[in-house]
């Protein structure tokens, strides 16, 4: 039995306020243990009728009781500022406190611009409301989102602002919890921690503002703060100034939530090929023209959480000349994506996305001289890449080497690309020409998603990141290859998967010879390489990307009777046979490497 003084300790205004924020049914049970009447085992339960009526005055009651400030809609000027990089705070803040604008702000922000000197309104103070739930409930609130939100031009808005105290945001200022950089960290980061750290009210207050944002300036970039201050400082209200930053906070939040989106998936599922696919990309540069002059052009980094710190050519420094082509691009990430493929010290020079020289030897300077050699008409305004470092020696070869036509002509490139620069060597090859563009590039991990747009949509693939050691050369002739014959064949092989298709590759001691590329047949690829190679083709090794359909008076028997010692090919063909018992005639060494290497 509970006494009547038991009672009254539970202030009924308490429990009013507490039944009117839950909304309870007007029949509430209150259970109590005590010891006064039974024994310290027992319990009393006595039903209570609250009736609900007299609820909603004794709330408000308390409420106005609090100190909280009331808002005014009309006349004042308010920024919201909620930030995890805090890069030029303390002008922004100072900025607009100058302006006459009175600064709510959250947790650390609010603390480091009062650190600045900056006068700041903490957001609980608004809501009447503290920070809950280790801070994930701060901003989730009608006294925030209603300021941000109301359209000024809608009297009904305005009037419901009024009626619930809440003050109107003229600019909201937000940038998120690190994410991107939590789960990309080289240190890692638990699942629990990389779902901490997903921000929530952040985009819902830039969403909100940005949907706004013909009364609101939002802004998500340190580096559009000068520019809202001057915005700010004048007459002319710029629609479009507004609708720019209004783009950036929704692309901001969009960029955002596909890593979110990508790291989930990849801690859920992990297979490459979402149901759902989203690349976040970021402007690197405007480009003179596309592939042709008629067709604008930009570049693009990718900024899914897989290609952070991946490599590639869109990643590159570049040390000296002219800014990067459309064309460019496409060449040196052929070239270097060829070149990082050899283990040895290499050179290749490519062009138009051909590898058209390709030699390895420890003496780079000897593998830059053989690449050229084996094509210099077409190496001369090429691309040059090395998988080594350029150092004086090696710059001064490439400014001063002649081609091998005439031994005069100072060859001319359009990009060389390496890893790394001596101070020397860059000294160096910045003499060669004003317009040489020098890249520094970092090596492309393996297992990357390769995409390629057609019409309406995009084809995904595996990257083809197969080389020789990770494959067998079954030999199928009588003849079984040399050594040094094999290598070659892996040699060859290697280059050939760099070829457009139909593709052909004749190569010799770590030294491309020859190369047939982009033909309709393969025939046609196979006498455009033998051509190329000469008289070198004798004794040389052979590569096709492809198997052959045909053998005898076709690819194969020419091939043979070119003088080649040993063909590598994928095999498949229903005439494979005709293709073993050739090369037994003609005493040639035939290798099978059941992997396809087709290029479109």
């Amino acid at each position: 039995m509970l006494s009547a003084s038991s009672a009254a300790t539970t202030p009924a205004t308490a429990i009013a306020a507490k039944a009117f924020r839950t909304q309870i049914p007007q029949l509430h049970t209150i259970r109590t243990r005590t010891d006064h009447c039974f024994g310290p085992q027992q319990f009393s339960k006595t039903s209570y009728r609250l009736f609900v009526h007299p609820v909603k005055a004794m709330a408000e009651t308390v409420a106005t009781s609090q100190s909280a400030p009331k808002l005014s809609t009309s006349g004042r000027k308010q920024a919201l500022i909620s930030l995890s990089d805090k890069t030029d705070l303390a002008k922004l803040g100072n900025g607009l406190q100058e302006l006459g604008y009175t600064i709510v702000s959250t947790g650390g922000t609010a603390s480091a611009l009062e650190g600045a000197g900056v006068s700041v309104t903490k957001v609980e103070e608004l809501t009447r409301f503290p920070e809950m739930l280790d801070g994930r409930v701060k901003t989730l609130h009608p006294g925030i989102h209603g300021g941000i939100l109301a359209r000024r031009d809608q009297e009904h808005h305005m009037e419901a602002l009024e009626k619930h105290e809440i003050g109107t945001f003229d600019v909201v200022v937000v940038n998120l919890y690190p994410f991107y950089a939590k789960v990309s960290s080289s240190s890692g980061i638990s699942f629990e921690d990389g779902i901490e750290n997903i921000d929530i009210g952040g985009p819902a207050m830039i969403r909100a503002a940005a949907k706004n944002h013909r009364d609101v300036l939002v802004v998500v970039d340190s580096e559009d703060y000068p520019d809202l201050l001057e915005f700010l400082r004048g007459d002319n209200d710029d629609q479009q100034f507004r609708r720019k930053l209004a783009w950036k906070a929704f692309q901001h939040v969009a960029s955002y939530d596909s890593a979110v989106s990508e790291w989930l998936w990849k801690q859920t599922v992990g297979d490459k090929f979402p149901p759902s696919l989203t690349v976040p990309l970021s402007l690197k540069d405007q480009l003179r023209y596309g592939e042709n002059p008629h067709q604008k052009a930009a570049v693009y980094a990718d900024k899914s959480l897989s290609e952070v710190n991946a490599g590639g050519i869109a990643t590159v420094i570049q040390h000296h000349g002219k800014e990067m082509s459309y064309n460019n691009y496409l060449d040196a990430d052929a070239a270097w994506n060829c070149v990082c493929d050899f283990n040895k010290p290499t050179c290749v020079v490519v062009k138009h996305t051909n590898p058209c020289g390709v030699a390895s030897r420890n003496d780079i300077i000897e593998a830059y001289r053989l690449a050229v050699k084996a094509d210099p008409v077409s190496a001369f305004g090429g691309i040059v890449a090395f998988n080594v470092e350029v150092d004086e020696a090696l710059a001064k070869d490439i400014r001063e080497f002649r081609s091998p036509t005439d031994g005069e002509t100072r060859m001319f490139y359009e990009i060389v690309v390496a890893p790394k620069y001596t101070e020397k060597g860059l000294e160096v090859l910045r003499g060669k020409s004003k317009t040489l563009r020098i890249l520094e590039a970092s090596k492309n991990n393996k297992g990357k998603l390769s995409l390629r747009q057609i019409g309406g949509g995009w084809l995904a693939q595996d990257s083809d990141d197969l080389t020789p050691e990770d494959i067998q050369f079954n030999v199928m002739s009588d003849k079984t290859p040399q050594e040094n014959e094999l290598n070659d064949a892996q040699f060859a092989w290697l280059c050939v998967k760099h070829v457009k298709s139909n593709a052909i590759v004749i190569a010799k001691n770590n030294c491309m010879l020859g190369m047939g590329s982009g033909q309709p047949n393969r025939l046609e690829s196979l006498r455009i390489a033998m051509r190329k190679a000469g008289d070198e083709v004798k004794g040389a090794a052979l590569a096709s990307d492809a198997f052959f359909p045909f053998a005898w008076n076709d690819a194969v028997e020419e091939a043979c009777q070119s003088g080649v010692n040993v063909i590598a090919e994928p095999g498949g063909s229903i005439r494979d046979k005709d293709a073993v018992e050739c090369c037994n005639k003609y005493g040639v060494s035939l290798v099978f490497t059941n992997v396809r290497h087709f290029r479109h």
